[in-house]
């Protein structure tokens, strides 16, 4: 099918509570990815029944779907703040300078950012960040809350979508440096 993609995704999970190194998990995913041009600013009847039936086909098997619109080439780039995730040395840099982070506030974080735009649920975040999800889902408020006081308010880094849970914020300016 023209304008599509498929690849083989694995998620990562956090080690659990008290430890301090990360394992990886691979849990078979498939990513699809469909580039479907505008007319004006609306998606034609055609796609959108195709973008329901999708939505309809993953939801059954208990998958998410995720919908970014592409950004035009002369819409300026977010200015502000950056933060910059060192992976390996698990530090955490705002503007170049250091920004002390917990573990899970680290860890949160990173898997926020490696996976843009995609909402999550407070039980998901427990599951994926502290590898448990027996702890209150408060747990998860706290932390973000913390998060975004350590970051200030000129970073916005994490979404709350009411109802369902916490994302990465769309004007958010991270960077993600597998090796320091």
């Amino acid at each position: 099918m023209p304008g599509s993609a498929l690849s083989p995704r694995a998620d990562r999970r956090s080690a659990g509570p008290g430890r301090g190194s990360a394992r990886r998990t691979a849990e078979p995913a498939l990513t699809v990815t469909l580039a479907i041009p505008l007319t004006g600013d609306a998606v034609s009847p055609q796609a959108h029944k195709l973008l329901t039936a999708v939505r309809e086909l993953v939801e059954l098997s208990r998958g998410t779907v995720t919908v970014e619109p592409a950004v035009p080439a002369d819409q300026p780039l977010a200015e502000g703040p950056e933060v910059r995730l060192l992976t390996g040395s698990r530090q955490a840099l705002l503007d170049g300078e250091a920004l002390p982070l917990t573990r899970l506030e680290f860890d949160l974080m990173l898997y926020l950012a490696e996976r843009p735009r995609r909402v999550f649920s407070r039980a998901q975040l427990l599951a994926a960040v502290w590898g448990y999800e027996r702890a209150g889902e408060r747990t998860v408020d706290v932390h973000v809350r913390r998060l975004r006081l350590k970051l200030g308010a000129s970073v916005p880094a994490i979404t709350t979508v009411y109802g369902v849970g916490y994302r990465l914020a769309d004007d958010a300016r991270i960077e993600i440096m597998p090796h320091d």
